[in-house]
């Protein structure tokens, strides 16, 4: 009886004949033809996750500490975040595993792009799971198709499952452990490994344990006693991981932050709308009602204050479009039998088919917009660890926990890099700071670091508004109040220069000059070159990311005499050799190191 009232679902039917007409076993052709729409489910789940993996927005301020702990625990290396990022030892160590068995750092563009990877293999697994667990559950092979395809084309899901979320993988978990507990004369093995998969989930989120109610229920409706054996090993590893093992197995959940419900609930409200009424009117289905209170428990997590919307939803979002499949199935089989036994016609339920269809898609167009994948997949972090290569290699850094990561996965010694935690008392001695955004939030959170940062002069700036990484130079010397303005003699130097005779240069080029934006040991040494040999200087190329932070262009590309400029310029010594002199398709291009001394141009001063 117990087992009867378990498989019972929307036809009365057990699962595994609902595809079936009574008395008949699925055909091979059936089984194909499952395989073949799941197989088509995963290519465009994959791809589409693929193609909208490096997009910046909505972007998750906790991300980038995650990737630095997965990339530090798979190099044994230690790292301590800003804090906010939460706790989960164990979803770091599946984001680490996965990283170092697919050797995904070496492979990745980014440090970013290679954890973001393993998001894309939960989603497609968490994919598969989803159409065995609707088929268990009784669900059709449209219906099943349907609710996979609302979270492989959802906006929504895009956008969150390419963040490196650690419930994404307790979802995984936890949709295991339900296709477990559904399987069809299920042994005692199904049933250790479904609490097996239960205290990952539990043990990669805490968030998780809302979904063990519906596992539960399941649980109950087949066999009592085996839903006791599968309690007995869930809180005996639960007592474990959250008692003696606490300091090591114990997640916590991320500080709330943005994205909100409503961040992303604007890339899909026909999702939202969809979700709300299933997760209601699934309490009426008896095979739906296990899922809808799990759901509904985690929608009023979501009303709690401190608790990550994001993380919710990660959690969420396999559920309601699992519901919305069972209930459009249910609706469908009443409606048809209705107009079966009247004898009318289907028109009314083709309308609101076709209605539900151009709504969720007019929806999804917005989305789509909004979820735009990015041109450039390297980013201002990698703009920004290729300039402090050229000019700051081997120096120490204080970094933030984005760039920690990228530097680290480039190569940089991660004994020479500091994270913000590290100046809780006093900050490392450093030479640089790297740090996106404006940095505002870590610096009113560790004083030291406000007052490490204090002297900083910015010198290059990539990327613009909250993907913008600043890199700066710390322990610069205060400027003497008193000295006369270094642009103002740039600029009337720079003027002289390009009114020589002597010099032939391209109007974008004079008018660097005339604006004071040209190293002052360019200035020097190319009115000394003047001297010598005529002079033709086609552009002072920007060296990139410096100019934002208004730094004096220390390049210039000369055209023709490219002997003579070549050996004037590798002659030069002390606060006048360049730190490099090559030969290009276009000429001679001369460049200088950074920080020209003060002193060089003669002080002009208005009448």
């Amino acid at each position: 009886m117990a087992q009867h009232s378990w498989g019972t679902t929307f036809s009365g039917r057990s699962p595994a004949t609902l595809s079936e007409q009574p008395g008949t076993r699925a055909s091979a052709a059936h089984r194909l033809l499952s395989l073949d729409i799941v197989l088509a489910l995963l290519a465009l789940a994959g791809g589409l996750r693929v193609l909208y993996l490096a997009a910046t927005a909505p972007a998750l301020p906790s991300e980038a500490a995650t990737v630095a702990h997965a990339y530090a625990l798979g190099h044994l290396t230690p790292f301590t975040d800003a804090g906010g990022a939460g706790l989960s030892r164990f979803g770091w160590l599946q984001l680490s595993a996965y990283t170092m068995v697919s050797d995904a750092f070496g492979r990745s563009a980014t440090a970013l792009a290679a954890v973001r990877e393993t998001m894309l293999v939960a989603a497609v697994i968490g994919t598969v799971l989803l159409w065995f667990l609707a088929r268990r559950l009784g669900l059709t092979r449209w219906a099943a198709t349907a609710a996979v395809l609302l979270v492989a084309v959802s906006p929504l899901a895009l956008g969150l499952q390419r963040l490196v979320v650690v419930e994404h993988l307790a979802a995984v978990w936890a949709l295991g452990a339900l296709v477990l507990i559904t399987t069809p004369e299920a042994k005692v093995r199904h049933d250790v490994m479904a609490a097996v998969c239960l205290l990952a989930a539990v043990l990669t989120s805490p968030l998780a344990l809302f979904l063990l109610p519906a596992a539960g229920w399941l649980l109950i409706r087949r066999s009592p006693v085996r839903a006791a054996l599968v309690g007995v090993l869930l809180n005996l590893g639960l007592g474990v991981a959250f008692g003696p093992a606490a300091a090591v197995l114990r997640p916590h959940l991320a500080a709330a932050s943005r994205p909100s419900v409503a961040d992303w609930v604007a890339l899909d409200p026909a999702w939202a709308v969809l979700s709300a009424f299933a997760l209601v009117a699934a309490l009426a289905v008896a095979a739906l009602r296990p899922f809808a209170v799990s759901g509904l428990l985690l929608v009023a997590m979501l009303l709690v204050p401190g608790v990550p919307d994001t993380a919710v939803l990660a959690l969420l979002l396999p559920v309601t479009p699992l519901l919305v499949a069972g209930i459009a199935q249910a609706v469908t089989r009443q409606r048809r039998a209705a107009h079966h036994a009247s004898g009318g016609s289907r028109t009314g339920l083709v309308v609101a088919a076709t209605a539900f269809v151009l709504v969720v898609g007019v929806g999804w167009a917005y989305g789509f917009t909004e979820l735009k994948p990015a041109p450039d997949r390297s980013g201002p972090l990698t703009d920004a660890q290729g300039w402090l290569r050229d000019n700051a290699s081997g120096a120490r850094l204080l970094v933030d926990d984005a760039a920690w990561a990228e530097l680290a996965n480039a190569g940089w010694p991660t004994g020479m890099m500091a994270a913000p935690a590290a100046c809780a008392a006093v900050c490392p001695t450093a030479e640089w700071a790297v740090f996106a955004g404006d940095g505002a939030e870590l610096r009113q959170r560790y004083p030291a670091l406000d007052g490490a940062l204090t002297d900083a002069g910015t010198v290059a700036v990539f990327g613009s508004g909250d993907q913008r990484v600043t890199v700066s130079r710390l322990d610069l010397p205060p400027a003497d109040p008193g000295a006369s303005s270094e642009d103002s003699a740039r600029a009337h130097a720079g003027a002289a220069l390009a009114a020589s005779t002597r010099l032939a240069v391209s109007p974008d080029a004079a008018a660097v000059l005339r604006a004071g934006r040209v190293d002052p040991r360019l200035i020097a040494t190319i009115a000394a070159l003047a001297a010598l040999q005529p002079v033709r200087i086609t552009a002072f190329p920007e060296v990139p990311g410096e100019e934002p932070a208004g730094q004096p262009r220390r390049r210039v590309q000369f055209a023709g005499g490219e002997d003579g400029v070549a050996a004037f310029y590798t002659g030069q010594r002390d606060l006048f050799r360049p730190s490099s002199v090559a030969r290009t398709r276009d000429g001679v291009l001369v460049t200088y190191p950074l920080f020209a001394p003060s002193g060089l141009l003669v002080p002009f001063s208005s009448p």
